[in-house]
């Protein structure tokens, strides 16, 4: 009797192995782990990506995932700041890099970049009391920039590349930091960083000048090593994600209204 069953049970093995095979389903239903991507950010650029509780947060946090997710992978964010970010990305350290950072045509000489996902454009940053309204007003002034980004870029375009009137700082709370203390007299930065610092420190005493005129629209897009395999699937998924709703619900949740097509 003890070999009758055994007999079955064996046969029962040999029919759910055959069963099995080509139509088994994609990595998720078959429990097989997604092939993880290392992603360098720089979390000190809220809303973008800020750390929360010991995590790696904000809105390229929540995009970055849905578009990883889509394509097959799992995000890892590796929070090692700017500078190590972009060299990381050089020496394929990290697979791509996600961090509000601007497409330029000098950025894509040593990198690749997706599609944009994100508008954006400088602003100054002024105490309260400032007569400063106008980047034509910033000639004999001080500003304060984060290293390596296009608010340092247009730093240099209105003052000159090596001016000693430009001050660089890690991170743009740094820059922030100074000029509160008179080291400088505004900052340059993002739009939506700016806003986001206004929201969360709304007794910092510090307000935004717009100057239309002076600053160009800028697109965010992800970072990647040059000649990358990574950028045509990411982009397919990236434009998925854009399509099906999924990013106007992320920016909603992170900006509170549906975002400007462009």
């Amino acid at each position: 009797m003890k070999k009758i069953v055994a007999l079955i049970m064996g046969i029962s093995l040999i029919l759910l192995t055959a069963c099995g095979g080509e139509d088994t389903p994609s990595n998720t239903s078959s429990g097989e782990e997604l092939k993880e991507l290392t992603i360098a950010t720089d979390a000190a650029f809220a809303p973008f990506e800020f750390m929360d509780k010991g995590e790696v947060t904000g809105f390229d946090v929540d995009f970055a995932t849905a578009v990883l997710k889509e394509a097959g992978y799992k995000a890892n964010f590796d929070n090692v700041g700017w500078e190590t970010m972009l060299q990381n990305i050089v020496n394929e350290k990290a697979d791509l890099g996600v961090a509000g950072i601007t497409i330029t045509d000098e950025r894509k000489e040593t990198y690749d970049f997706s599609k944009p996902y994100f508008e954006s454009t400088q602003l100054i940053l002024v105490p309260e009391d400032s007569q400063i309204s106008s980047v034509e007003d910033l000639k004999d002034k001080n500003v304060g920039v984060q290293i390596s980004t296009t608010g340092a870029e247009a730093a240099q375009k209105i003052f000159g590349k090596n001016s000693d009137q430009i001050h660089q700082y890690d991170q743009v709370p740094l820059a922030i930091m100074a000029m509160q203390q008179n080291d400088v007299d505004a900052v340059i930065v993002d739009n939506a960083v700016a806003q986001e610092y206004l929201k969360n420190n709304p007794d910092a005493e510090i307000k935004i000048v717009k100057d239309k005129n002076a600053f160009e629209s800028e697109y965010y897009g992800f970072m990647f090593p040059k000649g990358s395999d990574l950028v045509d699937e990411i982009n397919q998924a990236m434009e998925t994600v854009m399509e099906n709703g999924t990013y106007d619900e992320i920016y909603k949740e992170w900006f509170g209204q549906k975002p400007d097509k462009f």
